[in-house]
């Protein structure tokens, strides 16, 4: 008999962590590139530019009033080719310690800095999605799920590492 199930709660929680964050990282990156920009959508030329896309979310990253200029510039030309890559990789669940530590890490500031936007009272777009929402207390809440979802699921992760897998693990002979 083996010692181990194939599925136990650790395992659900990452492959649920490894669905649900995947997902809402590569629809978040996917927005923030693809979707049409919506200050220019009367001209056809740029509905679709990512150049422009990238430089809307330059000017929410910008809102937070966090980073210089040339820091501002390169978080909204890279972050959300990471968003897309660390959703893919999660999604494929390559190195899941990896990059779970940096979704875990990425949350984490994600968190801090809405959290921040929301005491200091800035009205400001959150910059999560390329659908304007506002900075509130229903996006901290919802920022904390998700990455309570993360720190689980990179914990379990660890944790499972450390354990042969069932499907592989010798069997015991009772004789």
């Amino acid at each position: 008999m083996m010692e181990s199930a194939p599925f136990n709660y650790r395992r659900v929680i990452i492959w649920i962590g490894r669905l649900v964050l995947g997902g809402i990282f590569l629809y978040a990156g996917y927005s923030k590139i693809f979707f049409p920009n919506r200050f220019f959508w009367p001209l056809a030329m740029l509905k679709f530019s990512v150049a422009a896309n990238l430089s809307n979310f330059g000017f929410q990253v910008d809102s937070y009033k966090l980073l210089s200029p040339s820091g501002v510039n390169f978080v909204a030309h890279t972050l959300p080719f990471v968003e897309v890559l660390l959703g893919l990789l999660l999604l494929i669940g390559w190195r899941l310690k990896i990059w779970g530590t940096v979704v875990t890490l990425l949350l984490a500031g994600f968190v801090a800095a809405v959290t921040r936007a929301y005491l200091l009272h800035m009205d400001i777009n959150c910059g999560c999605f390329a659908a304007p929402e506002p900075v509130s207390i229903k996006k901290i809440l919802e920022d904390c799920i998700f990455l309570l979802l993360a720190l689980l699921m990179t914990v379990f992760a660890f944790r499972e590492s450390r354990q042969p897998h069932p499907w592989s693990a010798v069997e015991k002979s009772h004789a």
